[in-house]
């Protein structure tokens, strides 16, 4: 699996962005762009698993060090 390289603050911040995104998403189905909501999914996801593609591919992490 993925090293993990999400932090605290940054993974409670996109499970929040993730949630708030989707939550919009079902207040709003009719909109003609409400499918860009649906990109909550991707910090959502970060977020619950704890790892980014893109923090490892830039060499970033923001977990605590053991």
């Amino acid at each position: 699996m993925f090293k993990k390289n999400v932090g605290g603050i940054d993974r409670t911040l996109r499970i929040l962005v993730g949630i708030a995104l989707l939550v919009a998403f079902g207040l709003n189905p009719s909109s003609q762009y409400s499918w860009l909501y649906l990109i909550g999914i991707v910090p959502l996801a970060t977020g619950l698993l704890s790892t980014c593609p893109l923090y490892s591919i830039f060499g970033l992490n923001t977990c605590p060090r053991k």
